[in-house]
């Protein structure tokens, strides 16, 4: 009796997946006001104007709606229906398998020098991916409910003095204390707070001072090294010299009385 076999090749599954209908979540996030959207696109006519998209790459709003018209949105990432997120560089629509260490997306070490082979999906867009995650780089004419219509302002602010120049575009004579990102609130005893963070490499004068004396106390090393090593030479010269001449004593003293002897040799 012949058996026959229920296991799908690969394209069949492909082509089943692709009959049934899917339901795709987007994130839509926007930098510039700190808002975020979840949008649900059931439509697989604007679903086809998603896949075969790559991160990072940039497409146009109104794929997903005429709402979205104007605006330019960027593929951020994204994860699949059982949670696998998408990862740039794998230049593929399906999950692979990759030999991960520490640092690597999708891996989070348990030991250390340890390296595991996990599942990754490919940076290319496929029927497969449960959610899409896009950033707006332009915003468009119309406002979006949710997304554009408001903002939030920075919870956090940066830390490095030369990041805060860099978002309020400030120059190196502002100071940049005043323009830092701070809260005041109440705390349980009922005193008003004011909560910043500490600045860092933020160039003062004590600064200033610690490096002209970190300066200062190399380059005296660098004379007293200098010094130091004149002495030795000088000392080792010397050493040398009164090697030399007691050697040189020695000789002679050896010969005078060879010379002596010899002397009293003869006489005799």
């Amino acid at each position: 009796m012949m058996t026959v076999s229920t296991r799908q090749t690969t394209k069949s599954k492909a082509a089943a997946a692709a009959i049934v209908p899917s339901c795709a979540v987007i994130n839509i996030a926007v930098p510039s006001t700190g808002l975020q959207k979840v949008i649900e696109i059931d439509d697989e006519k604007r679903l086809q104007n998603l896949y075969e998209r790559r991160m990072a790459q940039e497409i146009d709003g109104s794929v997903l709606g005429d709402e979205f018209a104007g605006y330019i949105l960027r593929i951020t990432g994204g994860n699949d229906k059982q949670g696998f997120p998408m990862r740039q560089g794998i230049l593929c629509n399906h999950r692979v398998r990759l030999l991960m260490q520490k640092g690597h997306k999708g891996y989070r070490q348990r030991r250390a020098g340890e390296r595991k082979r996990k599942s990754i999906r490919g940076c290319i867009v496929s029927h497969d991916i449960a959610v899409l995650n896009l950033a707006v780089v332009k915003i468009g004419d119309n406002t979006i409910a949710g997304l554009t219509d408001d903002s939030v302002p920075r919870r956090l602010g940066p830390k490095r003095a030369n990041k805060i120049r860099k978002l309020f575009n400030l120059d190196k004579e502002d100071d940049v204390r005043k323009y830092v990102i701070s809260r005041t609130f109440t705390n349980k005893k009922g005193k008003t707070v004011r909560k910043a963070p500490k600045i860092q490499r933020l160039v003062t004068p004590l600064v200033l001072q610690r490096k002209r004396a970190r300066k200062a106390a190399k380059l005296a090393s660098v004379l007293r090294n200098k010094e130091d090593k004149a002495a030795y030479t000088k000392l080792v010269a010397q050493r040398l010299a009164e090697q030399k001449e007691a050697r040189r004593s020695l000789i002679s003293k050896r010969r005078s009385t060879r010379k002596s002897a010899k002397i009293a040799a003869e006489s005799s």
